[in-house]
């Protein structure tokens, strides 16, 4: 490599930014849904889970 392409190289080098190390997400705790869901009334939880796991899929990673 010339100087001239190491100075370009540095100079590259020098104006990139640097990413931060994002912490891991974790899993949901479901707390923001109950906060704004409110509570459950109603006789139907047991049809709308039903519900829910008959229309589940297979996931595909």
């Amino acid at each position: 490599m010339t100087e001239a392409e190491i100075a370009e190289l540095l100079k590259m080098v020098k104006n990139m930014k640097i990413k931060k190390a994002k912490p891991p997400q974790r899993p949901g705790s479901g707390k923001s849904i109950l906060r704004h869901a409110g509570k459950w009334q109603g006789d139907d939880l047991k049809d709308c889970l039903k519900a829910v796991y008959d229309s589940r899929g297979v996931a595909e990673f």
